[in-house]
C-alpha cells in the first residue's frame, strides 16, 4: 500500500490523527512556534514526559536528526513525535539531518502502530531553511521511507502548513 500524502494549510494542534509531530528544540521543554504551540494546547502531560526523557537518555537533549514519542496530552492524537531539526546553513549542508527527522519520525510512528501521522515543515521557520527546498526534502523523505520491511508503512502522512507560502511550496514538491 501506498502513503497518501495530504496536504493542510492550519494549525497542526487541531489535527486528528494518530501522531503529530514537534519541530521540537534539542531540550524538548518547549518553545516558540509550532513546538510552544504543541505544548501550550497539549498541556502538562507532554511536558512531564518530556522532562522525564531529559532526566533518563536524553541528559543533553535529543540530537537533531533523531525523534522521541510522548503522550500528546489533550490533543486529538494518540502521540506527539518530537524531532529536532538542522538549522539552515549556506556552508554546509545539512540535508541528512533534514531528511533524517522525517524518516525517524516516520520509522517511530510505524513502530507505534500509527496509521496517521501531521508533520509541519522542519527547520522552516527561525532555523531559516528555504521553504522550496524544505518541502522538497520532506516530499522526497516520505515518499521514500520507510524503507519496505524495515517497518510496516504509515497510511497518510498529512502536511499542516502554516501560510499559503508553505502551501505553495509542498504543492510545487508533490507534483
Amino acid at each position: 500500500m501506498m502513503t497518501e500524502i495530504v496536504l493542510i494549510r492550519g494549525d497542526i494542534t487541531r489535527q486528528s490523527v494518530d501522531a503529530i509531530v514537534n519541530a521540537a528544540n534539542s531540550s524538548l521543554l518547549g518553545g516558540g512556534g509550532v513546538d510552544g504551540a504543541i505544548h501550550r494546547r497539549g498541556g502538562p502531560a507532554i511536558l512531564a514526559e518530556c522532562r522525564a526523557l531529559r532526566a533518563g537518555d536524553y541528559r543533553d537533549g535529543l540530537p537533531a536528526g533523531r525523534a522521541v514519542a510522548t503522550t500528546a496530552g489533550d490533543l486529538d492524537a494518540r502521540w506527539v513525535i518530537h524531532t529536532v531539526g538542522p538549522v539552515w546553513s549556506s556552508h554546509e549542508d545539512r540535508t541528512a539531518t533534514l531528511a533524517s527527522c522525517y524518516r525517524e519520525s516516520l520509522y517511530l510512528a510505524a513502530q507505534l502502530g500509527a496509521t496517521t501521522i501531521a508533520f509541519p515543515a522542519i527547520s522552516t521557520g527561525v532555523y531559516g531553511w528555504p521553504i522550496d527546498d524544505g518541502a522538497r526534502i520532506a516530499v522526497n523523505t516520505v515518499r521514500t521511507s520507510p524503507i519496505p520491511g524495515r517497518v510496516p508503512e504509515v497510511d497518510e502522512v498529512r502536511f499542516v502548513l502554516f501560510d499559503d507560502v508553505a502551501l505553495r511550496s509542498f504543492e510545487a514538491a508533490v507534483g
